[in-house]
């Protein structure tokens, strides 16, 4: 059996962890956090331990959920021991490059970017592997990676910048909308609860139509909108003030944010 290790027990780690488990009953975890009280919160089951190399050293995969900023120093009193095993990082903005000079020029590394719906099961994460990383250890990372959402492969790591953009950032952008379509109801005289719910429902509605059907987001957006009815009038007003063209400044700038993050 798989021995994985988890170097930082926030949420991301409980994610993986609990999705891991509840996928692997029985699988050996060990999760270190220099917070006992952090340590504390995880689910029975798991080994705990304030020491990244005794939750590393015997594990077969390690997984990197820390701060960006701590990274260097925590790869680098790994490094002696990294020969042989898996490491993933969901480290945002640091690269592969950066990570096998920490960890040796051997080092398998699967680099990955996560969303935070991964904490309720739903992520979506970009998954991008070394040439060191074997077939067999790629497969065992994506199945811990699926466990919270769906994944999605890349052959080129500067990918990772888009996606970033698009599903890494993504979910904000989705919260911004659903706060922005509240406050337009509260003002139109609905209560904040019936807001809330119209709201949200209507969102996890049209969701759920757009993954299942077969046809295009632009094809169920026309279908809906009636010539000279009121969602007309309203997707008018979008298009007037350069909704496309502002979706796609926004995604750029946030592409643009994480490649310069990795550079630095």
């Amino acid at each position: 059996m798989t021995t994985i290790a988890f170097i930082g027990a926030g949420n991301i780690a409980k994610a993986l962890m609990g999705g891991y488990m509840a996928a692997r009953p029985g699988g050996e975890v060990w999760a270190a956090d220099p917070i006992e009280t952090q340590l504390a919160t995880l689910p029975e089951g798991i080994h705990t331990t304030t020491s990244n190399l005794e939750a590393a050293e015997g594990a077969d995969i390690v997984v990197l959920c820390v701060k960006p900023n701590m990274l260097g120093e925590i790869c680098q009193s790994l490094q002696s021991i990294a020969a042989d095993k898996l490491f993933i990082s969901v480290a945002a903005g640091i690269t592969c490059h950066s990570l096998l000079q920490w960890l040796g020029p051997n080092t398998a590394i699967i680099r990955c970017m996560p969303n935070t719906p991964a904490l309720v099961g739903a992520g979506m994460t970009g998954l991008f592997a070394t040439a060191n990383a074997s077939d067999r250890q790629k497969s065992e990372g994506a199945e811990i990676l699926a466990t919270v959402g769906s994944i999605l492969w890349f052959d080129v790591e500067t990918e990772l910048d888009a996606v970033t953009a698009v599903s890494g950032s993504g979910p904000a952008y989705f919260f911004l909308m659903l706060e922005a379509m509240q406050a337009a109801a509260i003002k139109l005289g609905l209560t904040p609860d019936v807001a809330k719910t119209l709201v949200e429902q209507t969102a996890f509605g049209a969701i759920e139509m757009a993954m299942q059907s077969e046809v295009t987001a632009a094809e169920l957006r026309h279908n809906v909108t009636s010539p000279g009815g009121t969602t007309a009038a309203a997707i008018g007003v979008l298009e007037a003030n350069g909704f496309e063209e502002t979706i796609f400044e926004a995604l750029t700038a946030a592409a643009d944010r994480s490649k310069a993050l990795s550079d630095g």
